[in-house]
Parts: C-alpha cells; structure tokens; sequence
C-alpha cells in the first residue's frame, strides 16, 4: 500500500476538524467584564462595560462602518444620525471591544416597553472574523445578566447562518424561523 502525496493528509485532517467543529461547535460561556484577549490577527484587544469616555471612538467606528453590512437599518448613515441613535441604544448595559485605545465593536442590551432587552452587536469590518464578536458577546452578556438584564431577544437576518450559529453557541434559541429576520432569544 502506498502513502498519500504530501499534503494531502494534512488537508483532510484540516476538513475533518472543521467540519466536527461545524457539527458540535464550543458553547460560548459567559465571561464577566473586563477582559483582554488576543485575536486572531494577533492584536490586543480589551473587552470592558462602556464609559461615557468611549462615545468619540463609539461614533467614529459607525462613521466609517461599511454600509453593506448595516443590519435592518442599523447604523445610521450620518453622524448626527449615529449620535441620536447612540443617545437611545446607551440606556441599558453595553460593552465595548478596544484596540489600541480605539472602539472597534459594540454590543448593546437596549431595554424595550416590556421589561425584556434587545440584543444588538456590531464589529468594524476591519476587525471581523478575528473572535472578537465572539468574546464580545461573552462579555457582554455576563455583564448584563450583573445588570439586572434577566431576557435578552434579538433578530437576524434568515440568510446570516454564521450570526445564527453564534447566537446559538451563545444559548440562544430560534424564536420564530419564518420571514426575513428570525427572531431569537434567551434567558440570562
């Protein structure tokens, strides 16, 4: 019997844990604030509650968010319109993930008319898939349940399924699959 080509079997043993991961991906767990991590473009990053310090860095990071990957009309388009916008969503707890003194995301619990919070989290493009949505929503999570946040719900766009799969990871349960936007759900 003959071996395989070089770098064939690391290639397969490469797929093969992505796709167990894939299958039975690493519960997401709870972290409390702050934290600081390094991500997967080997930058520090500093996960901490938000300061009325950070609303400069906060509006910048939206001021030069990609329009393409606004989420249900969210961020505004105009920074007089991000600060109104920021003046409603900074009521109840939010987290910020920090770069060399510069907010790079943002995770929101904004209370609605029924005692329950909405979720909403946003990473700037430069700094996505790098783990620090994931840690982000860790963080922030933990730091609302301390907040008194005891139901968090949230929705999301029916063809994210990597979104859907954070979520999930995270505890979240589909609350209603049909339509454009799913929505989902937790207990804190």
């Amino acid at each position: 019997m003959s071996s395989p080509p070089d770098g064939v079997l690391p290639r397969v043993t490469g797929f093969a844990r992505r796709l167990v991961a894939r299958l039975r991906p690493e519960r997401i767990a709870l972290t409390p604030p702050p934290m600081t991590f390094t991500d997967g473009e080997d930058r520090e990053v500093d996960v901490r509650a938000y300061e009325d310090g950070d609303v400069e860095s906060l509006v910048a990071m939206y001021d030069d968010f990609d329009p393409a990957q606004r989420a249900q009309g969210t961020p505004p388009l105009a920074e007089d319109a991000i600060r109104d916008w920021l003046d409603g969503v900074l009521d109840g707890p939010n987290v910020v993930a920090v770069v060399d003194g510069d907010v790079v995301g943002h995770v929101m619990f904004v209370p609605d008319d029924t005692g329950r919070h909405e979720l909403a989290i946003f990473v700037h493009q430069d700094y996505q898939r790098a783990g620090i949505g994931t840690n982000l929503l860790a963080v922030g999570l933990e730091h609302a349940r301390r907040e008194g946040v005891e139901y968090v719900w949230l929705s999301v766009e029916a063809w994210k399924r990597d979104a859907q799969r954070l979520y999930q990871r995270a505890g979240f349960s589909t609350v209603n699959p049909m339509g454009a936007a799913h929505r989902m759900s937790r207990y804190l």
